[in-house]
């Protein structure tokens, strides 16, 4: 059995998609960029600033589905620039301090509204 998960205190799914979804242990998240929830506009600054966007709207809506960032165990990740990379895992890391999940990582031609980093996350859930 499949649920929907949506919070408030993320941004609300762009075309016919959910946040997340919930099957069984597992939820599978959105892609998620750096758009504020509060004002629906991407966040001011680089890099960093939008990938600490990215983390809290994902930690939102994982916390909506009854889980956290401890439980990721993948995260893709969609960078509009490589050169990026280094700046990006810096960020990253902070939130994965011990046993990170596994992660894949590519660059893209582009990513919706002219975002730098768009990340989707699956977690298990107790």
């Amino acid at each position: 059995m499949k649920k929907t998960v949506h919070s408030d205190k993320a941004p609300q799914a762009v075309g016919p998609s959910s946040q997340a979804i919930l099957t069984g242990n597992l939820v599978f998240t959105s892609g998620q960029i750096a758009i504020d929830p509060g004002s629906g506009k991407f966040v001011e600054g680089g890099i960093r600033e939008q990938v600490r966007q990215v983390m809290a709207n994902l930690s939102a809506v994982l916390k909506a589905a009854g889980t956290d960032l401890s439980k990721v165990i993948k995260a893709t990740v969609f960078l509009n620039d490589i050169n990026n990379f280094n700046e990006f895992n810096e960020v990253y890391g902070e939130y994965f301090s011990s046993d990170p999940p596994a992660r894949s990582a590519f660059q893209v031609a582009a990513l919706p509204l002219g975002a730098m980093v768009e990340i989707e996350m699956i977690a298990t859930v107790d």
